[in-house]
């Protein structure tokens, strides 16, 4: 079972993914180092509320503020996941299924 943090940086890297923005440049948006991003991307380190809380209050992320924080969607209001984003619907990679092939 994944940590709270570590599903929120698996999530950040998401968004980061699907709005086509490099770890340089998200660290730049939301006034970080660039090695916290690739520490918290790379599991070295946990996602913070302090990371959390400058990406729910961006005007180009908050549209993720509902599924960063609970997993859920509302598109009606605004409030999508990566893939649901019109920014991201195919930069995000599929995730394996557990299947067993063979």
């Amino acid at each position: 079972m994944m940590t709270s943090s570590r599903n929120h940086a698996k999530k950040l890297r998401d968004i980061r993914i699907a709005e086509g923005i490099t770890q340089a440049d998200f660290a730049k948006m939301m006034d970080i180092g660039l090695g916290t991003v690739r520490n918290y991307e790379s599991g070295q380190r946990e996602a913070g509320m302090g990371i959390i809380d400058k990406v729910v209050n961006h005007p180009r992320l908050e549209k993720y503020t509902l599924w960063l924080m609970t997993g859920k969607t509302a598109p009606a209001a605004g409030q999508v996941s990566p893939p649901l984003s019109p920014d991201g619907q195919d930069k995000i990679k599929s995730r394996p299924s557990d299947q067993k092939t063979g």
